[in-house]
């Protein structure tokens, strides 16, 4: 029952109220009707005779009837034939009776997959703008205005927090430049340190580096929301310049770098860039020595469907939607390996979601994964 429709639902429950009222009808009048015949026959049974037609006055004759002999079995007829009858007329109403239900609750129901659809329009780049229309029907009318709060309170609740890290990334970039160029002229005028002193000299300078590209990251990541996306992007030239600037790391790891399709879309260059840029770096980093990275672009009309595909060991099913999270990593032990803040994919959704668009992993098995955007064209 749980599985069934709230339509259906109505549907049932006003086809089961409409047959039960029926049966009670059809039994209260074949009771009456058969009480009434039964009179009329006692009445007639004193005597006199009775002109009858059998099935209808167009087809057959009349015919003399004596009350004692024949009257019980013409009545009997009559009761069976309106018994029959009332049975048809019960089942023909409650069957149209549902049908009508089926429509009207299809009608009544109507604000409701409307309401439905809005709330699956809603995306995190858009909460302020997708307030649902309150002048409605007094069933929706809570319902509308507690949606409405719910969103506004989710919007002030993101941009306190894209504040608070925004702010908090500023902060932190002065001083960490600072501590960098404190690192870096020690180095300089200390050539000859002890190795154990240089090691450690080393690892902070590593710490810093990769403190002070989060801390760009996530300013990147909350200023976002200003940046203009009215550049023309053809995308092919765009996926060769980021080819050329991977070739290093693909040729360390042995890993070949593969285009086909082109397309064009409408955005900002820098961002799109970014966003093409980490996944094909996340898919080489990732993929097996001497494994393929392949990126397919797919034009039509109104969308713009990017694939990036490696030849990995794959994801497992109940991360693929995590690795989209800040921070999130499937196997920590080899991200701290190729270094990097867990914050790529995380911008990548950002961008695809700032274009109207999306990201998500299409596929993965033990042969490889497909990372699909969709973008509008």
């Amino acid at each position: 029952m749980r599985k069934i429709s709230l339509k259906w639902r109505i549907t049932l429950m006003t086809v089961l109220l409409i047959g039960i009222t029926c049966v009670a009808m059809n039994l209260l009048l074949c009771s009456s009707g058969v009480y009434y015949m039964d009179t009329i026959a006692d009445t007639l049974q004193g005597g006199g005779t009775i002109i009858m037609n059998g099935e209808g006055a167009e087809s057959f004759d009349p015919q003399l009837i004596t009350p004692d002999e024949d009257l019980t079995i013409v009545v009997n007829g009559a009761q069976g034939r309106f018994r029959t009858t009332n049975w048809y007329i019960t089942a023909v109403v409650t069957l149209l009776s549902g049908i009508l239900a089926y429509f009207v609750s299809g009608r009544a129901l109507k604000p409701l997959r409307s309401f439905a659809s809005q709330v699956e329009k809603v995306q995190l780049n858009n909460l302020a703008d997708m307030r649902t229309n309150e002048d409605v029907l007094p069933e929706f009318r809570q319902l509308s205005h507690s949606f409405n709060q719910m969103l506004e309170r989710l919007n002030n609740a993101f941009a306190a927090q894209r504040q608070f890290t925004g702010n908090a990334a500023h902060e932190l970039r002065t001083p960490l430049a600072l501590m960098q160029a404190q690192l870096d002229l020690f180095s300089a005028e200390h050539p000859d340190v002890l190795p154990e002193t240089a090691e450690f000299l080393s690892l902070l300078q590593e710490q810093t580096e990769r403190l002070a590209q989060m801390t760009k990251t996530l300013l990147e990541m909350s200023d976002l929301q200003t940046v203009a996306r009215t550049d023309q992007i053809q995308l092919g030239p765009m996926i060769e310049e980021i080819f050329a600037d991977l070739a290093p790391l693909a040729e360390k790891n042995d890993i070949m770098l593969e285009r086909k399709g082109d397309g064009a879309m409408t955005g900002n260059d820098t961002l799109i860039y970014r966003m093409l840029f980490n996944l094909t770096e996340n898919a080489i980093k990732y993929d097996r020595p001497g494994g393929a990275v392949r990126i397919s672009i797919s034009q039509e009309e109104k969308r713009l469907l990017i694939r990036i595909m490696d030849t990995g060991c794959g994801i497992p099913k109940e991360y693929r939607q995590s690795i989209f999270q800040p921070f999130f990593r499937v196997d920590k032990s080899r991200s701290r390996e190729y270094g990097g803040a867990g914050l790529g994919l995380s911008l990548a959704w950002e961008i695809a979601n700032l274009h109207g668009g999306s990201v998500w992993v299409e596929k993965s098995t033990e042969e490889g994964t497909t990372i699909a955007v969709e973008v509008p064209a």
